[in-house]
């Protein structure tokens, strides 16, 4: 079993993959131990102190001006937990909760929160029993964190509410726990709200997003190579001559993949009566520059989740020289903005991948294939129907890329007057991601149909190690009409597990 350990600086994108998906161990650094002791002294000494100090001997939002008294203070870090805990729908995502407390845990062990040691190890003793908290969909403003959401996970660590374990069954937390032999926490000074104030649930969803999406986009450039093949395109526009003159990285990349899919093809040119197009449509002459712009954006958010993840997310937190200071960090804006970037991203190269599907489709504009790619057109029907669940995927996908950080909705008595909604961008993202993997099921599909129907045309060897791989992983190729929907699950079942990309890699070697 992998063991991710964490220490103060932060953890890596693989960290938290290895965690949330894998179910790798955690460990926490000697390092780690040190910072979150060291820490603690200076919140208790703060605490025995007669001056108030937010988050130690005060209420919370709009109720920070009451000091607490030392009787209450343990009283105090519960009720906030059970208060806040107040989430509502549909269970999240086990990965999800797996992220989302693996990264609150990697705050907690910066040393800046002033929780102790022993609360540490116990979120670490939950995730590595395989214990994870009931958390519901909505309750996040993605500001002063993903608060009900972790909630729900600090109720958890008290024994508290409800939580699934190893064996998929969920069961009150405090009976979890004590069939792994952990005992509950008794939180105090600081510690209930140093578990709740973090944008670790988005985050966490951002660096799963671009796992994804880097498949993803591997495989958007080998449909559009089968779709240009079958199309019988021009593959002169990938030359990186061509690119070179508008050097966007992520363009380059896409352009050369889809060079190295077609290399070797006896289809790419071979037109139609002979007869040469002078240029082919936006949607397959375009593909590089459209995907090109959504790798850049990736490139962006990558860029924002690596400083995230290198980051102390709390409110107030414990600084180096001993002051514990209230600050704004746990806005979620940085993380909430890339999360709509990468969703309208997908959007749009759904969009251009069903655009060829549906000329794949079109007697008029496919230069020779039949009508719907039929086996005997109006007999058959043939995949009209795919396209238009593509084409409803499509159009979700455009619902999905409206913004959700444009909008901002005041909370607690105002005091929390401007809020990031990036729970709501990622919790979209989620389901725009799957809707792509979708619509590139369905472009695989016909575009693999098209190219077989080319009889007496050779594809390039990269597109029929992808068709042979399709077709072994059981979807069907050309032939009469037949119960569609279990083809279209295999190919969507396909793209989605990367062996689209590992088909074609076989071949080209690595794509970019």
């Amino acid at each position: 079993m992998h063991t991710v350990v964490v220490g103060t600086s932060g953890v890596t994108a693989s960290d938290v993959l290895a965690v949330a998906r894998d179910g790798a161990r955690i460990e926490l650094s000697g390092e780690a131990v040190a910072a979150l002791a060291a820490a603690r002294e200076i919140v208790e000494a703060l605490a025995a102190k007669p001056e108030p100090v937010y988050g130690v001997s005060t209420g919370f939002g709009a109720l920070a001006t009451r000091h607490i008294s030392p009787e209450l203070r343990a009283q105090l870090q519960r009720n906030i937990v059970r208060s806040h805990a107040a989430g509502l729908g549909p269970r999240v995502e086990r990965e999800v909760v797996r992220a989302l407390m693996f990264l609150r845990l990697k705050t907690v062990c910066s040393g800046h929160t002033g929780v102790r040691p022993e609360v540490a190890q116990t979120m670490a003793d939950v995730l590595n029993a395989g214990i994870t908290p009931v958390v519901h969909e909505y309750g996040s403003l993605g500001c002063s964190g993903d608060l009900a959401p972790l909630s729900h996970c600090a109720l958890t660590l008290m024994g508290e509410g409800d939580a699934e374990g190893p064996d998929g069954v969920v069961r009150p937390a405090g009976e979890l726990l004590a069939a792994h032999g952990i005992v509950p926490v008794e939180l105090r000074e600081k510690e209930g709200l140093a578990l709740l104030n973090g944008t670790d649930g988005m985050l966490g969803m951002l660096i799963m997003a671009l796992a994804d999406l880097d498949t993803l986009y591997k495989s958007a450039d080998v449909t559009a190579a089968l779709s240009m093949e079958a199309l019988l395109g021009t593959d002169q526009v990938l030359a990186p001559e061509l690119h070179a003159i508008r050097p966007h990285p992520g363009q380059g990349a896409a352009a050369a993949n889809m060079l190295a899919v077609l290399k070797g093809s006896g289809l790419t040119g071979h037109h139609q009566d002979d007869a040469p197009r002078v240029q082919d449509a936006y949607s397959v002459r375009c593909a590089p520059q459209v995907a090109g712009a959504g790798r850049d954006t990736m490139a962006h958010a990558r860029l924002v989740a690596e400083r995230e993840l290198a980051a102390a997310v709390d409110n107030p937190v414990v600084l180096p020289d001993g002051r514990v200071e209230s600050n704004g960090n746990f806005h979620g804006a940085p993380v909430a903005y890339v999360l709509d970037f990468l969703a309208i991203a997908a959007a749009d190269l759904a969009s251009i991948a069903e655009r060829r599907t549906d000329r794949l489709l079109d007697k008029n504009r496919s230069h020779g294939l039949p009508p719907f790619l039929a086996d005997d057109a109006g007999v058959d029907s043939g995949l009209m129907i795919a396209q238009y669940t593509q084409a409803a995927l499509v159009s979700e996908l455009k619902r999905l890329a409206v913004p959700a950080s444009a909008d901002s909705i005041p909370s607690s008595a105002m005091q929390e007057d401007h809020v990031s909604m990036g729970w709501s961008a990622a919790r979209k993202l989620r389901t725009a991601v799957d809707n792509l993997a979708r619509v590139l099921a369905v472009e695989l599909y016909a575009a693999s149909r098209a190219i077989e129907l080319r009889e007496g045309l050779t594809p390039a060897p990269a597109s029929r190690a992808a068709i042979d791989a399709v077709r072994a992983a059981g979807v069907q190729g050309p032939g009469p009409d037949r119960f569609l929907a279990p083809d279209l699950a295999a190919a969507d079942a396909f793209v989605r597990a990367g062996l689209l990309v590992t088909a074609v890699e076989s071949v080209t070697g690595p794509l970019q």
